[in-house]
């Protein structure tokens, strides 16, 4: 467990959904090699958020400040048409 972690493990299957919907998201927002992407998840407890969490995109533009959508959905629930309306908030 890394120092940082705050007891919890990261899942496998989650790493490998987050470079997908960063994938995905680079493609969608044509973003440059020096340009970066976060892509995490975190619990809500609201009811509108599927899975019991949402879904957080960081997109960090070279000589930009960083800007950031939500999707409110866990990340296994996330799909394509979620990525896309979820970054329509930075365009």
């Amino acid at each position: 467990m890394g120092l940082f972690s705050l007891g919890r493990r990261r899942e496998p299957r989650n790493a490998e959904l987050s470079r997908r919907i960063a994938a995905e998201v680079r493609t969608l927002l044509e973003l440059a090699e020096e340009d970066a992407v976060s892509i995490s998840q975190i619990d809500c407890g609201d009811a509108a958020c599927a899975g019991g969490a949402e879904t957080i995109i960081l997109v960090m533009r070279k000589g930009q400040r960083t800007k950031a959508a939500k999707i409110p959905k866990a990340m296994h629930l996330v799909e394509d048409g979620d990525i896309e309306a979820g970054l329509k908030v930075l365009r």
